[in-house]
């Protein structure tokens, strides 16, 4: 989002490359199609070979040769960069450094004409080399405290009742600042929670107890996803019913 914004405010074009586990860096170069190429060239007879006789038609230019070679400044946004091989960092450090790369197939320097405006998103699944971040300027994006959530949960569920949102807000960050989850609930599981509980009908009273305990909220899976959490959980809501 941040990406999307400063392009829209600088009137720049974005460019995105989600990363996945199995993306390389030299997809966000080029990709050399050898094996198009194999094909036409067993088809020259009839076309003459004269697509073949150009290597640059099987040239597939990634998103960093897009930005690099674009007329205008552009912004390009490297998401989720964690997911990918733990070396994939370090195989693009040179390339967004010096803002070039060298074609091999085409024996050709592809310089920035214009230096990208770089985001880089990580969930911090792995950690990203120390050379890679020197290069970087890091920000980290805090969990929203209650007052920002809730103006969050307005834009997406405007007209919402109070009740229903004073009592959900509350039973999410007593979820949330229960000790020892394996993974708390994020805003996500919040909009979703509440979705949920809108399509269900459910009263803003079934979240509490009548002496405003904490009590298994209804839908709880929307808000814990694992086994270990759902149990630990449940053990928490038996002792506190036993203490009373």
């Amino acid at each position: 989002m941040l990406a999307e914004e400063v392009a829209q405010a600088l009137d720049m074009p974005l460019l995105q490359w989600h990363i996945k586990s199995t993306t390389k860096a030299q997809q966000g170069l080029y990709e050399y199609d050898a094996v198009s190429r194999l094909r036409d060239s067993q088809l020259s007879d009839v076309d003459g070979g004269e697509r073949v006789k150009d290597i640059h038609n099987y040239i597939i230019k990634g998103v960093l040769w897009q930005a690099f070679t674009a007329d205008r400044p552009v912004a390009l946004l490297i998401d989720e960069i964690d997911k990918a091989d733990i070396e994939f960092p370090n195989d693009l450090l040179r390339e967004i450094d010096r803002m070039e790369f060298y074609c091999y197939e085409t024996r050709e320097l592809i310089k920035a004409k214009h230096r990208p405006l770089v985001f880089i998103t990580s969930n911090n699944e792995k950690e990203l080399p120390d050379a890679f971040l020197r290069r970087c300027f890091f920000h980290y994006i805090k969990f929203p405290d209650a007052a920002t959530m809730q103006s969050i949960v307005e834009v997406h569920f405007p007209g919402l009742k109070k009740e229903l949102l004073a009592a959900a807000m509350k039973t999410f960050f007593e979820v949330r600042s229960l000790p020892g989850l394996k993974k708390k609930p994020s805003t996500s599981e919040l909009l979703d929670w509440l979705k949920l509980l809108l399509a269900e009908d459910i009263p803003p009273e079934a979240l509490h107890n009548k002496d405003d305990k904490m009590a298994v909220p209804p839908l709880v899976g929307a808000l814990l996803k694992n086994e270990q959490d759902t149990t630990l959980f449940e053990k928490l809501m038996f002792m506190q019913r036993h203490n009373r």
